[in-house]
């Protein structure tokens, strides 16, 4: 544990280092043979804290520092998404980073953002992810593991969905629980630069239009 404490101490000074802070890419840690124990006390210890996030797989350890575009992508797409259900009508219950876990599976992780639809549940119906930096655990075994219904993952400026059937996730083309969102009028807006509150506006027009 001390050791690992070190690491990670040496880590967290690096990311904090004035020169990565302009860093467009996530910062991430992965580390091997760690024991539930240590991941439970690591979240604890950070509980209060925003900076990092916690992955954890059968003994893998994930930690990340977000860079600023993966939390402005995720803000984004929060965004328009919470106004696409408010204006559908949807009941929705927004989790957000919520730490979701479970130890019989050994699987641990906070998404970017995820939701509940038609009541608040154990575990969100809709997972999202933005991946900036590649090369960590590979999210959907954590989520499976877990129960997670849909994942969405924010890539190279276009989504890529998957749905949890019985032998494993199949990507799908359009969401099982929001069949008629424009996916990809989702994604050229995200991508747009356009100010948060003129995305909003341009959205909620479009989302009318097809509604009238």
């Amino acid at each position: 544990m001390l050791g690992l404490l070190e690491k990670l101490s040496q880590w967290e000074e690096l990311t904090s280092q004035a020169a990565l802070k302009t860093v467009d890419s996530d910062q991430i840690l992965l580390m091997n043979e760690i024991s539930w124990d240590i991941y439970e006390t690591l979240l604890k210890s950070y509980q209060n804290t925003s900076h990092y996030r916690f992955k954890y797989l059968e003994g893998t350890l994930e930690i990340m520092s977000p860079s600023r575009r993966h939390e402005v992508d995720k803000k984004i797409i929060a965004l328009l998404l919470e106004t696409y259900f408010l204006e559908i009508g949807i009941d929705f219950y927004p989790l957000g980073s919520t730490t979701f876990r479970r130890e019989a599976a050994a699987r641990g992780i906070e998404p970017d953002e995820c939701y509940c639809f038609n009541s608040e549940k154990p575990v969100p119906n809709l997972a999202i992810e933005v991946v900036v930096t590649s090369g960590g655990i590979d999210d959907l075994l954590i989520y499976q593991g877990l129960g997670v219904s849909e994942v969405w993952f924010w890539q190279n400026n276009r989504f890529s969905l998957y749905y949890l059937r019985d032998n494993g996730y199949e990507q799908i083309t359009q969401s099982q629980f929001l069949p008629d969102l424009d996916l990809n009028l989702l994604a050229n807006l995200v991508v747009s630069g356009e100010k948060p509150k003129d995305l909003i506006s341009t959205f909620r027009k479009s989302i009318r239009r097809g509604n009238s």
